[in-house]
């Protein structure tokens, strides 16, 4: 650590991706700011790394369309100077209509930033309970530690703070069956061979038996928006049912006994959809409508997608295939995919714990601990969900703490935006809070002078009408 810990205007605890954010916004505005992370001292079960803003579920950052509300959310963010956005376009990776990053790149581009900014100071050690300075702001992520969620319980007297969320394997390019396969969105996107349209339209006229909100699904890595990034695993009827009835079967890692289970819907562990139903993931990250398998110029019965990991492409993700089965099991399991036989894993999937708080009943309009005065939560320990809306809400954070420190009025980004739909999720009460992507639900409805129009035409004017609200929120800022 540089100078006097009395240096310094605010503390940041967590180098996450909302931690990044919020310092480097606040340092923006003339803020000295105390960034204090943990690594390399101590990681979390599921980090691999000791850089800051660590991608450890995903490398996509979902949708680039603005007819979706991530891919709004992300524009906005760019044009705000989100630091997080800038660097995830600078280290971009084929993925069709979505954004990925190389991982390691983005990494390295976010530590870099965040190290040579001359406002900030980078302090290395473990949090174990609230500092005593204040303002503080917490962004310790979705692992925050056991005595840091113990101190932050007392604090705010919530009973539960922790569910579990998984993430998927990765498996060597290298070790792919690629005679077995085939690289291809669906329904054509992007470029790569088009799917048959009598298929899709067959599809679209049933119910989805594994039905998700439409922003959840694209939670789950969804393949839809992609390209020829994108490599297909196809299964035949036996193959397939062969593979759900494995899954069902396989030996799982069980939570300790006073540890409570509670799975974010978005990011469900293969295995547990598979017991809602056999035909569960062939309508969920398995449904293989507009695909075509080149070989048998056929719609295949069900498909395993992968995504690169990197710019080379050197590694896969098995899109939508988090889970919490033991590597012994995953080894079995996933080499009954077809292609993946003789797959080596670079990374096994595994279980992590989510902390999170009721964000409506302990968060007041500057993200502020009601109990707490001066202590600010941002990121996905605030209550929301994604690697996008974790950084969306540092930024929405820096802001308003910066507004307060200056003695102005709050003025966050209007309702009528993605940013201001962020605020909107961390204060509307639900029966069960749980963290969530963004949605077009988050932003505030058309004028009904817009008439009634159909969903992408009437989510195309919410977009017009977002940036035009953002660019003038943030010119009169």
């Amino acid at each position: 650590m540089n100078g006097a810990e009395s240096q310094h205007d605010v503390v940041v605890v967590g180098g996450g991706l909302a931690g990044c954010e919020t310092a480097y916004q606040l340092a923006q505005r003339g803020l000295r700011v105390r960034l204090v992370e943990m690594k390399p001292h101590k990681r979390t079960p599921a980090q691999t790394s000791d850089r800051m803003a660590e991608l450890v579920c995903s490398n996509s950052l979902r949708g680039a369309a603005l007819s979706n509300a991530v891919g709004l959310l992300k524009e906005e963010l760019r044009r705000v100077g989100s630091l997080a956005l800038r660097c995830a376009d600078e280290t971009s990776v084929p993925a069709g209509g979505a954004l990925a990053v190389d991982r390691e790149r983005f990494a390295e581009a976010m530590t870099r930033e965040i190290e040579a900014h001359p406002r900030i100071t980078v302090e290395h050690r473990e949090v174990t309970e609230i500092p005593a300075e204040r303002p503080v702001i917490l962004a310790t992520g979705p692992l925050t530690s056991d005595a840091l969620a113990a101190s932050l319980a007392a604090a705010v007297g919530a009973e539960h703070l922790a569910y579990y969320d998984a993430i998927a394997p990765i498996v060597s390019a290298d070790s792919i069956d690629w005679s077995r396969v085939w690289k291809q969105s669906r329904y054509g996107k992007g470029g790569a061979v088009r799917g048959d349209r009598a298929a899709q339209r067959e599809q679209t006229a049933q119910p989805d038996r594994a039905a998700q909100p439409e922003d959840a699904a694209e939670r789950r890595d969804d393949a839809e928006a992609g390209d020829e990034a994108y490599v297909n695993c196809p299964f035949d009827e036996a193959q397939y049912k062969a593979f759900v009835q494995a899954l069902v079967a396989s030996d799982k890692v069980e939570a300790r006994a006073f540890e409570e289970v509670r799975y974010f819907e978005g990011c469900l562990p293969c295995e547990v959809m598979a017991a809602r139903g056999e035909q569960t993931l062939a309508f969920g990250p398995m449904k293989p409508v507009g695909l075509t398998d080149p070989r048998t110029g056929r719609r295949p019965y069900a498909v395993l997608q992968l995504r690169p990991e990197d710019e080379a492409a050197t590694a896969y993700n098995l899109v939508g295939f988090q889970t919490r089965m033991k590597y012994a099991e995953q080894l079995r399991v996933f080499r009954m995919v077809p292609g993946l036989e003789e797959a080596e894993f670079l990374r096994m999937g595994s279980v992590h714990r989510n902390t999170f708080v009721d964000a409506p009943a302990l968060l007041g309009p500057a993200m502020e601990l009601r109990a707490m005065p001066g202590v600010h939560l941002a990121g996905q320990i605030s209550g929301v969900e994604g690697y996008v809306e974790s950084a969306a809400a540092g930024f929405v954070c820096a802001i308003l703490l910066a507004q307060q420190l200056r003695n102005e009025p709050l003025r966050p980004p209007p309702p009528t935006t993605a940013l201001g739909g962020i605020l909107t999720h961390l204060g509307r009460k639900q029966p069960t809070y749980q963290p969530s992507n963004i949605t077009w639900a988050h932003i505030a409805p058309l004028d009904p002078a817009h008439g009634k129009l159909r969903k992408r035409a009437r989510y195309e004017v919410m977009a017009e009408r977002a940036l035009r609200d953002l660019d003038a929120w943030w010119a009169a800022g």
